[in-house]
C-alpha cells in the first residue's frame, strides 16, 4: 500500500512538473511574440499624429458606459476624468445599479444633475430604470438611476440608452488617460471588420492624481498593491499582447473596452447569470461570428491607458482573484463546444485548450503540486534531481517571465522614469515567486471550488478612493 502510495506521488510529482513547463512555456512564447508586437507597435506610433486626427474628424461618436454600486469614493474623481477625455464626440453614461451610499447623491451635487427623458434605443431585458438624469454644466454627461441588478445588468441598461454606434464599457473606478479614446479607436478605423478592443489597465494606486489626471506616476507604498503592478504587466504586456500577435484575443477587460454596440445588442447583451461577463461576452462575439461566418476582429492595444484602483489588503485581493477565477470557469465551460474544436480556428485549437487547461484547471494542479513537493521532502524522498527540476520550472522560470514583462515595459512605454522604481520592479519579479504566487495560486482553488458549488455574486470590494 505505501509504495502504492509513493508511486502514484511520484508519478504525480513528475505531472506537476510537465505542468509547469507547458505553462512557462506558453508564456514564454505569448512574450516572444509580444516582443515583437510591441517593436513594431512602437514604429507606427512614430507616425500617429493625434492632433492630426482630431482635425479631419475621423473620430467615430463613442458613448462611455460607467456602471457604479457604492462607489461614493471614487466616483466624483473617476468621471472628471472622463469629461476631461481629448475626444470630439462623447458621451457619458453612468449607470447607478443600486447603490445603498452616497453615489447618487454625491454626483447629483458635483455635477448639477436634473431629472429628463431619453428615449432607449435597445430593449435588452434589465432591472427597472428609476430614472435618467443629465448635469446642466456638462450636456454630454448622463446618469441613470436603477434597482439592483449587477455590473453586467447595469451595462445592458446603458447599452439601450446608448446613441452611437460604439461604446466604452468601463470600471467606475477607473481613470482614463486624456488620449486614451483617441488610441483605442483605431483598429476600428483601419480595419472595418474589427467589433471590439481592449486597451491595457495600470494601478493607479502610489500615483498622485488631480482633478481626474494621473500627473505623476509611480509604486504603490503598499507592498501588495506593488505586486499587483507586475500582475498586470505581465497579463497585459506579456499575455494579451501576445494573445492578440496570435489573433486569438480571449479576453477584453471590463475595466476598459470598446465594442460595435449593434453586434453586442445583436447577441443579447451583457450575460448576467456570471460573474465574468466582460470574457463571456468577448467569447460568445467570437462564437457568434465563427457560426455565421462574420468577417471580424477582436483586439488589444497597448497604449491606450486607463488606470484602477487595486486592492490593499489581503482579504480584498482574495474575494477579488476568487471572483475572478468563477467567471473565467462560468465563461468556458457556457462555451464548451469551442474546446479543441477546427470550427472556430486559432481559438479552439490554441487559446481556449489554454485557458481551459491551464489557467482554469491548473491552479488545482499547482496547488496540490506545492503540496505534494512539500510531503516528498518532509518524507525524505525527494531526490535532487526533483528538487532541482522542481525549483527550475515552478520558480526560477517565474521569476524569469516577471522580469521579462518588467522588460516589455522598459522597452515599450517607460512609464515608471525613475530608477528607484525601476529597480524596484525588478526586485519585486524575484520576490513574487516567493510566497505571492502561492498566495494566489490558493485564491484560484478557492474560487475553482466555489465555482463547481455553484456560489455567485461579487463579494464586497472596499475603495480608499484616489488620493
Amino acid at each position: 500500500m505505501t509504495e502504492l502510495f509513493w508511486g502514484f506521488v511520484f508519478f504525480f510529482n513528475g505531472l506537476v512538473i510537465l505542468y509547469f513547463l507547458v505553462l512557462n512555456g506558453f508564456y514564454l512564447g505569448t512574450s516572444a511574440f509580444a516582443f515583437g508586437a510591441l517593436r513594431r507597435y512602437a514604429l507606427r506610433l512614430k507616425t500617429l499624429d493625434l492632433e492630426r486626427f482630431m482635425r479631419t474628424g475621423g473620430a467615430p461618436p463613442i458613448t462611455l458606459i460607467s456602471p457604479a454600486f457604492n462607489e461614493e469614493a471614487t466616483m466624483e474623481e473617476a468621471v472628471r476624468s472622463l469629461l476631461s477625455l481629448n475626444y470630439p464626440d462623447y458621451e457619458v453614461l453612468v449607470c447607478n445599479d443600486g447603490s445603498t451610499d452616497k453615489t447618487l447623491e454625491v454626483m447629483t451635487e458635483a455635477f448639477n444633475l436634473e431629472p429628463v427623458d431619453r428615449v432607449p434605443m435597445g430593449d435588452i431585458p434589465t432591472a427597472t430604470v428609476r430614472g435618467v438624469y443629465r448635469s446642466r454644466r456638462y450636456p454630454n454627461l448622463w446618469m441613470i438611476d436603477k434597482e439592483n441588478g449587477g455590473k453586467a445588468d447595469a451595462l445592458n441598461a446603458g447599452i439601450n440608452l446608448c446613441r452611437s454606434a460604439l461604446f466604452c464599457a468601463m470600471d467606475a473606478d477607473t481613470i482614463l488617460e486624456r488620449d486614451s479614446l483617441l488610441r483605442i479607436v483605431r483598429p476600428f478605423l483601419e480595419d472595418s471588420s474589427t467589433v471590439a478592443a481592449g486597451g491595457i489597465i495600470r494601478v493607479a494606486n502610489g500615483c498622485r492624481i488631480r482633478k481626474g489626471i494621473v500627473e505623476e506616476v509611480g509604486l504603490p507604498r503598499n507592498f501588495l498593491a506593488r505586486f499587483q503592478v507586475l500582475d498586470y504587466l505581465r497579463a497585459f504586456l506579456s499575455g494579451r499582447m501576445g494573445w492578440d500577435a496570435l489573433d486569438s484575443t480571449l479576453i477584453v477587460s471590463g475595466a476598459f473596452g470598446v465594442f460595435d454596440r449593434s453586434l453586442v445588442v445583436k447577441v443579447g447583451g451583457y450575460s448576467t447569470d456570471t460573474v465574468g461577463e466582460d470574457m463571456e461576452l468577448v467569447v460568445r462575439l467570437h462564437r457568434h461570428c465563427r457560426e455565421t461566418r462574420t468577417p471580424y476582429k477582436i483586439g488589444f492595444v497597448p497604449d491606450p491607458v486607463a488606470w484602477t484602483e487595486c486592492p490593499e489588503t489581503i482579504k480584498v485581493l482574495g474575494r477579488q482573484r476568487d471572483r475572478w477565477q468563477r467567471g473565467l470557469m462560468e465563461s468556458l465551460l457556457k462555451h464548451r463546444v469551442m474546446l479543441l474544436n477546427p470550427r472556430y480556428g486559432r481559438l479552439g485549437l490554441l487559446a481556449y485548450p489554454y485557458f481551459f487547461f491551464l489557467e482554469m484547471i491548473g491552479p488545482m494542479v499547482e496547488g496540490l503540486g506545492y503540496l505534494s513537493f512539500l510531503l516528498t521532502l518532509l518524507a525524505g524522498k525527494a531526490s535532487l534531481p526533483y528538487v532541482i527540476a522542481f525549483l527550475s520550472v515552478a520558480l526560477a522560470l517565474g521569476i524569469v517571465l516577471s522580469i521579462s514583462a518588467v522588460c516589455l515595459e522598459e522597452l515599450a512605454f517607460r512609464r515608471y522614469p525613475t530608477k528607484k522604481d525601476l529597480i524596484l520592479l525588478f526586485l519585486i519579479a524575484a520576490l513574487e515567486n516567493l510566497g505571492y504566487r502561492q498566495l494566489n495560486t490558493y485564491w484560484r482553488v478557492r474560487g475553482t471550488i466555489s465555482g463547481l458549488r455553484g456560489k455567485g455574486g461579487w463579494g464586497v470590494m472596499t475603495r480608499k478612493g484616489f488620493g
